[in-house]
């Protein structure tokens, strides 16, 4: 039989977005479709004191003004719910007012003419303001509640602790385990720092885009989002407009990048429009926006003391984890304390990760949350620990890396995975082996590693043979890493059919079978499996039809080239096609090729990235330059080969981008100062490194489909962490901040900071 799986193959929609065919959110036209723009507070914490629309509503093309008064007074439990500012605003970019027209630029005009008067008032948009003895609150009447989203993402892990009165404090997870005080005291190496890293945005190519039908019969509507999760988003919306969940129809468009981001933002808020406008109306942001007021990844400040045995032992941790919340809990800092306290299993640990609220837009998720910034504090702990125990870094990891087995930090095992198995390749590969030369020019030779525990999530899917001999599988996953391709591959070697005659058919919420988000690197993971599960069906089905005409037995039927045959006799042959037919006619006599597929099942299947890093630094302008950059990945079993390196790749170069480059810079008064590409600096073809290698290994999981596991959060973790300890190697000088900006290691080779 021939296998599919394993063979590089572009991806089904490649061919469609060269030639700009795809189905983008802007693409979207409805009858009557009005256009929405919205008017942002200019203040990051203020009390509205009036808005005059009166001008605004007297604009050419303006159909409506909404603001709050509006809108129903819903509980604010998350961005999504915040909707239009009533009374106060808490981050600046945040609506207050929603302008609805003919066309956009009539929009735009008329959102310029609504007139707001605010009180400002005092605003803290750092952690360390913002836990200041007597500062302003965001949240003064206590915390509105926590997103949904960090479980969609498969981020929501551990128990956390909320502060019992108003704070700015919105939740804390401590994990603990033996004396860590006395363990410590005893080592014979204790290495501590501080590290800190700014707020990232996950810089999608598309902004944020959505399109509202209503039903005027049921109440309900038919929403266009360009989203990750369409189920989720269902479920918001028809919460927040009062019907049923199948009276909300969500038709996801194709995605133009998420990374995490494109969860929900301000759907809710443009399906209640145009249910009281009673007429479509479609929402599309600008980057300005999306940068002001987007979901980013949080800023951090990390806090690590570790222990060592002169024979490179780890014998003690103790990390502190702050994490810049913005304006509402995020819920992920259980998983940042696993992420501390599990790479390097550890008797005696203490683990506190914090959440801070500030007034700043909320964080949201960006592939592998948490996980950089974590890398980032502890892989240069590592070699500084290395460093002050004359000890290769990669054998010091590999002396204490977990293994399949060993507790984590909240003490449950961890599963099957391939952490020693990157090192171990890492430590073959022949930059590892040639670092030596590499100094000899001047440049830096640095490791890091990094795991994502992967998300888990029920799944479903059907598959259908049809007439003309193809099979189609439907799922309600959005595709936006080439999960599509790789469920053809599935099927393909599920079936016995060349990918070419496999349909993927991504539906809408009314018809597709119920999928997760688009996130947490469990897509492939959780629906793939339902794949395989629903072709394996259609298959039986399909040989016991063909049993009976062929009078054989099904066991010695098999699948070649578009035909079931008895195996070693080709010329008892009945062709896919024909079956089909004969299921699909007055009067048939069998009933048609339905398969089913589900699967359920809570375990997760880690996945780790090692990469090396070769960097040359500038003493005098302070510039790093990545000559080589080596990314090694498990990846359980590599579907299509193409789509795993290209997720390697990718992710490691928005590694390149949180080491050197990406900040969100806000000032005393949350102006954000990096409000479009000419600030926010995303790495361009100029700063990509001159070198850049995939190396992929496999060891299969245990559960995921075929041995798969998930790969698109792994390849963005360790980079940063990389890149630093490459620094480190050329320059002698430690990098605690990110990004290295030039000026900042300018600072650290002169001795006068980070």
């Amino acid at each position: 039989m021939t296998s599919y799986v394993g063979t590089p193959r572009p991806l089904i929609d490649g061919k469609a977005k060269v030639l700009g065919l795809t189905h983008f959110g802007t693409d979207q036209q409805c009858a009557g479709m009005l256009h929405a723009r919205l008017v942002a507070s200019p203040y990051a914490h203020a009390q509205i004191l009036s808005i005059d629309v009166e001008a605004a509503r007297s604009s050419p093309g303006v159909v409506a003004v909404l603001t709050s008064a509006d809108l129903p007074a819903l509980v604010p439990t998350s961005r999504g719910r915040l909707m239009l500012a009533r009374d106060r605003v808490i981050f600046a970019g945040q609506p207050v007012a929603m302008v609805v027209a003919k066309t956009e630029s009539e929009a735009e005009d008329g959102a310029e003419a609504v007139l707001v008067d605010y009180e400002p008032a005092q605003a803290v948009t750092s952690m360390d303001a913002a836990l200041a003895d007597g500062a302003p609150l965001v949240w003064p009447d206590g915390l509105p509640g926590t997103s949904a989203e960090a479980g969609a993402h498969g981020a929501a892990v551990g128990e956390e602790q909320e502060s019992s009165a108003p704070s700015n404090l919105a939740g804390q997870t401590h994990f603990e385990n033996g004396d860590v005080d006395q363990a410590l005291a005893g080592a014979d190496v204790v290495v501590e720092n501080d590290f800190a890293t700014a707020g990232v945005h996950q810089s999608y190519l598309e902004p944020h885009v959505t399109t509202v039908e209503p039903n005027l019969v049921t109440g309900g509507a038919t929403v266009y989002p360009s989203t990750q999760a369409a189920f989720f988003v269902r479920q918001e919306i028809a919460h927040i407009l009062g019907v049923a969940e199948s009276e909300v129809n969500v038709v996801p468009a194709a995605i133009g990048g998420g990374f995490g981001g494109k969860f929900l933002l301000h759907d809710p808020l443009v399906a209640l429009a145009a249910r009281k406008l009673a007429r479509p109306i479609r929402l599309v942001l600008s980057r300005g926006e999306e940068l002001a007021a987007g979901t980013p990844a949080p800023a951090t400040h990390i806090r690590i003391k570790l222990g060592a045995t002169s024979d490179g032992d780890l014998v003690a941790l103790d990390a502190d984890f702050l994490m810049d919340d913005g304006c509402y809990p995020s819920s992920i800092t259980g998983l940042a304390g696993i992420l501390l306290g599990s790479p390097y299993p550890l008797e005696d640990f203490r683990i506190r990760a914090r959440e801070v609220l500030t007034f700043k837009p909320s964080v949201g998720a960006y592939r592998a949350p948490c996980a950089p910034q974590v890398a980032f504090a502890l892989e240069q702990t590592l070699d500084q620990l290395a460093e002050k125990l004359d000890m290769d870094p990669l054998e010091l990891r590999l002396r204490n890396a977990a293994s399949p087995g060993d507790p984590m930090a909240h003490r449950a095992p961890w599963g099957n995975m391939g952490m020693k198995e990157c090192l171990e390749t890492l430590k073959r590969h022949p930059a590892w082996q040639a670092r030596g030369e590499a100094r000899a020019k001047g440049r830096g030779v640095g490791i890091a590693i990094g795991g994502w525990p992967g998300g888990t999530e029920p799944a479903a899917s059907s598959c259908s043979l049809q007439r003309d001999g193809t099979l189609h599988v439907h799922v309600g996953s959005v595709d936006i890493t080439g999960t599509t391709t790789s469920f053809a591959l599935l099927a393909a070697e599920t079936f016995g059919l060349d990918p070419d005659k496999i349909r993927i058919i991504s539906g809408d919420t009314d018809n597709a079978p119920y999928a997760g988000a688009s996130g947490g690197s469990k897509t492939l993971y959780t629906v793939g499996s339902a794949v395989v599960n629903a072709v394996d069906d259609a298959r039986e089905q399909t040989l016991s039809l063909a049993s009976e005409m062929l009078e054989a037995d099904a066991a010695d039927l098999e699948i070649v080239n578009g035909n079931v045959q008895v195996k070693g006799a080709p010329d008892q042959a009945i062709p896919l096609a024909k079956i089909a037919a004969r299921t699909m006619r007055f009067h048939g006599k069998h009933a048609p090729v339905w398969g089913h597929g589900r699967h359920a099942n809570n375990t997760q299947s880690p996945g780790f990235s090692a990469q090396l890093a070769e960097v040359e630094v500038d003493a005098d302008t302070g510039e790093v330059r990545i000559h080589k950059l080596i990314v090694v990945q498990d990846a359980g079993r590599a579907i299509n080969p193409a789509a795993v390196e290209g997720q390697m790749l990718g992710g490691a170069l928005q590694g390149v981008g949180w080491a050197l480059y990406e900040a969100l810079s806000h000032d005393a008064d949350g102006q954000l100062l990096t409000g479009s590409l000419m600030d926010y600096t995303v790495p361009n073809m100029n700063q990509t490194p001159d070198s850049l290698v995939a190396e992929i290994i496999e060891i299969p999981s245990d559960i995921g489909p075929m041995g798969a596991r998930g790969v698109g959060e792994p390849p963005v973790i360790p980079t940063a962490a990389a890149v630093a300890n490459a620094v480190t190697d050329a320059t002698s000088a430690r990098l605690t901040e990110l990004p290295m900006t030039p000026p900042r290691v300018l600072a650290a080779l002169s001795g006068d900071g980070a």
